[in-house]
């Protein structure tokens, strides 16, 4: 696969450009569909959250028959087609006037979303060596977040409620920047193809998701992902706007500041973390990742606690706490799928990447579910102690799933002594 190092570089380094394109253009629409579809387009609030509910769903059931086609077909085939797919679905919003249309769209969209991001991440696994793939899932992580950055700092001063075309815009634009993916992968023909041809007699004995949920290792890594990211992940749309300003008492332009370090800090230390985890056991940092996210957790719980006696200090704990969550995504975000495909085949590949994919979703279904009561009751403490909690649980996961890797697939570099042993 890497007879040529020099053009498997260029391969990931294009296909990071495409990443940071496309998030500038995610990153224009991202926090506005709600306020578009309700103040805009005039649905009502529980339709445009069924809207958007369903856009989670369909995402998540899409996403294994999108692993499947990408071991079959190779992920170039699934890739192409469905970033026309998403662009016509996020081209299509800019068009609503209805709820059926709104329905239609976001159906569209979750058809193209739910295949993309892991086919990519196949493709990415592809282009890239064993010892390069933290670097590089690491460097896509940064651009990601910068560029979503980007494109919500643009559309911010954009949009106005009172102007409809400001939001058919950056829809618009926002549908324009699939084609950058696209037109980056049509340039480079062989990348992207099915990593493992079998002969059309073996069709019916193709292994598939069976074999994969009978890797202990990869479903020991799987029950970690789903209870860190419910605890964590899963709780900073919801859970966390939700108690800064209900429980810690501070205004939505402290909880903007959060997000605002939490970008910052992903962007400026990414590079440096990349650096200080390699060579490094990847379950032990995935177990300090659920410590971090925890300490965050309890920081944000001191806000609230805080919040009669020292609004400055409440403050400052939610922006904090926007700044340590950071520190933990950038230790998870180029483990996660490196160990993914550390742990997959190519004949499997497209599944592996499918389901951790999935995860994302399972825990966006689950965590605003379970933080809006408990937090609406009055209950802020309780939700806090879970999501501590289930952080920790997450990071003794993490440490179990050490003796079910190999040394390669843990990521460590033995020192000389051990190696010569």
């Amino acid at each position: 696969m890497f007879r040529d190092a020099l053009p498997q570089q260029q391969a990931a380094r294009r296909m990071l450009l495409g990443t940071a394109v496309s998030a500038i253009g995610r990153g224009l629409t991202l926090p506005f569909l709600f306020i578009y579809l309700t103040k805009v387009r005039d649905i009502t609030p529980t339709t445009a959250g069924l809207v958007i509910g369903w856009l989670g769903l369909a995402t998540l059931l899409i996403a294994p028959v999108g692993g499947t086609l990408v071991d079959r077909l190779g992920a170039r085939r699934i890739v192409l087609p469905m970033l026309l797919v998403e662009a016509a679905g996020v081209a299509s919003l800019a068009l609503v006037t209805s709820p059926l249309r709104a329905f239609v769209s976001a159906t569209l969209v979750a058809i193209g979303g739910g295949v993309i991001w892991s086919a990519m991440t196949t493709i990415l696994s592809s282009v890239t060596s064993d010892a390069e793939r933290q670097k590089v899932f690491g460097l896509q992580f940064a651009l990601l977040n910068l560029g979503i950055g980007v494109g919500a700092t643009i559309s911010g001063t954009l949009v106005d409620i009172e102007r409809p075309g400001t939001f058919q815009l950056i829809y618009l634009v926002d549908a324009a920047c699939y084609l950058i993916p696209l037109g980056i992968l049509l340039s480079m023909p062989t990348v992207g193809r099915r990593l493992v041809d079998r002969p059309a007699t073996a069709k019916r004995d193709e292994p598939g998701y069976r074999e994969v949920f009978r890797d202990r290792a990869f479903v020991r890594w799987l029950t970690f992902a789903i209870v860190l990211t419910i605890s964590g992940y899963a709780q900073i749309e919801v859970g966390f706007t939700a108690f800064a300003i209900d429980v810690a008492h501070v205004s939505t332009q402290i909880v903007g500041y959060a997000f605002t370090m939490n970008t910052m800090v992903i962007v400026v230390a990414q590079l440096f973390v990349i650096k200080l985890i390699q060579g490094r056991s990847r379950t032990r940092v995935l177990a300090s990742v659920g410590v971090i996210m925890a300490s965050s957790w309890l920081v944000l719980g001191l806000a609230g606690f805080v919040d009669g006696g020292n609004a400055v200090l409440a403050a400052v704990g939610v922006i904090a706490t926007g700044g340590i969550f950071a520190v933990g995504e950038t230790l998870l975000s180029p483990v996660n799928p490196t160990l993914i495909n550390a742990l997959a085949t190519d004949e499997l590949r497209g599944r592996y990447n499918a389901l951790g994919s999935m995860v994302w979703g399972i825990s966006g279904i689950v965590g605003p579910v379970s933080a809006a009561p408990l937090i609406g009751a009055g209950l802020g403490g309780l939700w806090i102690g879970l999501v501590v909690g289930g952080c920790l649980i997450a990071s003794v996961l993490a440490l179990s799933l050490r003796r079910l890797l190999t040394v390669d697939q843990d990521g460590r570099i033995l020192a000389p002594a051990h190696v010569a042993a």
